[in-house]
């Protein structure tokens, strides 16, 4: 569709660009640390950076910033735990369902399409005499995190149920040592063992979340939604 010149939103090529702030996430404003139990130890912090081609993609690229171009090196070595946790937990986002592979399913849901609709249940369900209903959210948003590392262990790998344990809490251990340690890599862990253990009305209330969104996935899979 052709463009109007006159109507054309662009700014002029001669217009000043505007000096993009650094991400909040990384500024310290004060002497309180940004993270739990964080030391602080100023550093640079090095990005990964996609410089774009021709065709908006090109291969990443590692950028150390200096301050002259970015002032998000007031970050310390927690800030960095941070990031090298987020970016494991991005295997979530990446490791497709098993089940549904085993099931002859195209483009299957990830492990983290499967918690965050557990977690919209928990968000909108009607409130509950005796159920802490963020709590609900949390341990759902956590009661697979360990899957970033061990992957969706099925049935069909015929592993034991004590065995599948031990290896999902070693790779919860590992998390949370990359995360840092501290009072949410603690958290994490009482969450996710809560679950574990059905420990509480709420890990029960969200295993059956589990398994309501699991039969709601197979009936959009079987209407073709995704199949």
């Amino acid at each position: 569709m052709a463009v109007n010149s006159s109507t054309h939103c662009a700014p002029p090529l001669n217009r000043p660009l505007r000096r993009r702030l650094p991400p909040a996430f990384f500024i310290r404003t004060s002497a309180r640390p940004l993270f739990p139990n964080e030391v602080p130890n100023r550093r640079l912090v090095s990005v990964r950076a996609n410089k774009p081609g021709f065709d908006g993609f090109r291969s990443k690229k590692s950028t150390n910033l200096t301050n002259s171009e970015a002032q998000i090196g007031v970050s310390c070595s927690s800030s960095s735990s941070v990031v090298d946790f987020l970016t494991l937990c991005n295997r979530l986002k990446t490791t497709k369902r098993k089940g549904w592979i085993n099931h002859g399913i195209k483009g299957p849901e990830s492990i983290a399409d499967h918690m965050y609709r557990m977690a919209l249940m928990a968000l909108i369900a009607g409130d509950i005499p005796g159920v802490d209903r963020e709590r609900c959210i949390k341990i759902a948003i956590v009661h697979d995190i360990a899957e970033a590392i061990v992957g969706d262990i099925t049935p069909s790998d015929n592993v034991p149920k004590e065995v599948k344990s031990r290896m999902e809490q070693a790779a919860l251990d590992e998390m949370c040592k990359v995360l840092g340690g501290g009072m949410r890599a603690e958290e994490i862990k009482e969450l996710w063992t809560e679950y574990e253990n059905n420990a509480s009305i709420e890990a029960n209330l969200v295993k059956d979340f589990d398994k309501v969104e699991m039969i709601l996935q197979a009936l959009e899979y079987e209407m073709g939604e995704g199949a």
